[in-house]
């Protein structure tokens, strides 16, 4: 590597020294040409040996010799020397012309082939070309794709993850389950929760002190209903969810998954619902009756809905308000000066929600 970083110094050097006599007069060129020449025959007289020529001296003397007729000036070494280092130079350039293999794909179809592999752990190369081809009008060969796909590490399952898989299913998967709460004259109080998977709704929440089985098979009618478009809960093995209530629930079209014994993160998004609850609302409120717990958690509830954001969404909020279309800022930090911001007091201004409203509003 050194030595080719030197040889591409020497040759630019000696360009420059090229460049250089364009700008002399003919007149000094060629004294100075019988000057050289005088000295050359000096240095013959004497009989003087000269260095090994480096590689740089090489092209040089190989590429000027095209310029002029150099057998008669040509003494350092042998016309068949200097004749060699010309085939040379032409056996380089045309072994590098004439190189096998397919010239590379651009960086950009280089980088979405390793995009698509890592998005896709289940895609092999004829799958990616065949996408390229039908989607993207790319044509690239499979082998070409197998080139540029990443390697995957050693014991990397390349099956579809339980991550994916519940993403896959999050639509059709609800969840529900129970916790209680102490009103301010000591009472206990349970409350059925039911939240939907995929879009992180609470489809149902309802408040009892006595949690009986019938009871809590009406909430799942209400919640899930004869045409519902689910197809599992999931709940824990609470005594409150016998056989006939599991039994009644499979007569919907829902099938039952019971979580494992002392398990909770197998119900895990229903577990974090509850903990936000109690984070968020009734840590910080004392529920008098029943029906003032009833009456607090249907208003924390709509403002769970729709206008509390979840990072799990992008963010977002499980049921968006409409938004009228609205002109766009000029810049990031800063909002339109048409608009205004309006806040709306929730739980007596526990949390609030903040909307653009119109200026003079």
């Amino acid at each position: 590597m050194l030595s080719a970083v030197s040889i591409v110094v020497r040759l630019v050097l000696v360009l420059v020294g090229w460049v250089a006599l364009v700008f002399h007069s003919r007149r000094s060129l060629q004294a100075e040409v019988l000057f050289l020449r005088r000295q050359l025959a000096l240095y013959v007289e004497r009989g003087a040996k000269p260095r090994r020529i480096d590689a740089a001296t090489r092209v040089s003397l190989a590429l000027l010799s095209r310029l002029f007729d150099w057998r008669a000036v040509l003494v350092v070494v042998r016309p068949e020397t200097l004749i060699r280092w010309h085939r040379a130079g032409f056996r380089l350039f045309w072994r590098w012309k004439s190189r096998s293999g397919r010239p590379p794909i651009p960086m950009e179809l280089r980088e979405l082939i390793r995009r698509m592999a890592q998005e896709n752990p289940l895609w092999g190369q004829e799958r990616i070309a065949n996408e390229l081809l039908v989607k993207l009008g790319l044509r690239v060969s499979p082998r070409t794709v197998r080139k540029y796909m990443p390697k995957p590490p050693a014991g990397l399952r390349r099956d579809q993850r339980w991550s994916t898989f519940l993403k896959n299913h999050a639509q059709a998967i609800v969840a529900c389950d129970f916790f209680v709460t102490v009103t301010s004259t000591f009472r206990l109080l349970y409350v059925l929760v039911v939240i939907e998977h995929r879009s992180r709704r609470l489809i149902h929440c309802n408040v009892t002190a006595h949690p009986t089985a019938a009871w809590t098979r009406q909430q799942m009618r209400e919640a899930l209903g004869f045409d519902s478009p689910y197809r599992y809960l999931i709940h824990d093995r609470d005594s409150i969810f016998s056989r006939e209530l599991d039994a009644c629930i499979s007569s919907f079209g829902v099938s039952v998954l019971r979580t494992p014994p002392r398990s909770p993160m197998a119900n895990a998004v229903c577990e974090r619902v509850i903990g936000t609850i109690r984070r968020e609302c009734l840590d910080w409120l004392i529920p008098l009756s029943e029906s003032h717990l009833r009456s607090i958690l249907k208003c924390w509830i709509a403002h769970y809905n729709g206008g509390r954001p979840h990072m799990v969404l992008g963010p977002g909020v499980p049921d968006p308000p409409t938004i009228e279309s609205r002109p766009i800022p000029k810049s990031r930090h800063r909002l339109h000066d048409f608009v205004s911001v309006g806040s709306k007091a929730i739980l007596g201004g526990l949390h609030h929600e903040y909307s653009l409203l119109p200026a003079n509003a």
